[in-house]
């Protein structure tokens, strides 16, 4: 795909999160991308560590949309029941369950759930924390500009 189609994708999907933040009622539509939603109603997230790693959970309902953050590391999701359609700047792909993918870093997620669905990420935990804020400062960038700032310090 040339520069200039994944620029405009990731614009497109850019201009949809600001859209649906604008229109965030904490009922329907939640969060304001400032922040990781941990305690969602829409797309309920569970936690769970093992040794040096950690696993999030999402429940999503039918017919919810979820845009995600952007990981800062290589990781592996599984989708474990239900049919998501996943948007990228990239490519647009359906998953049904039950699957796994390796997930690349510095890539913002649309994700619609086409089925109730029941989504898992797999991330790396060496320090073995369970503080989700500091898990999330390490794991996730809530925009590009946050991305690009975590990649030139870690060269």
């Amino acid at each position: 795909m040339s520069k200039e189609v994944s620029k405009n994708t990731r614009e497109k999907i850019l201009n949809f999160e600001n859209s649906i933040i604008k229109q965030a009622d904490g009922i329907n539509i939640e969060g304001t991308g400032k922040e990781i939603m941990t305690d969602s109603k829409i797309a309920p997230i569970k936690h769970d560590f093992a040794d040096q790693v950690y696993i999030r959970q999402m429940d999503m309902k039918k017919g919810s949309v979820v845009v995600g953050a952007i990981h800062k590391h290589l990781h592996v999701w599984f989708l474990l029941t239900g049919h998501i359609t996943v948007a990228t700047e990239n490519t647009t792909e359906d998953y049904i369950a039950p699957c796994y993918t390796v997930s690349t870093p510095g890539v913002k997620r649309v994700i619609l759930a086409n089925e109730d669905s029941i989504f898992v990420n797999i991330h790396k935990n060496p320090s073995n924390t369970q503080d989700i804020d500091k898990l999330e400062k390490d794991i996730v960038a809530l925009n590009y500009e946050e991305y690009e700032e975590y990649i030139n310090k870690n060269k």
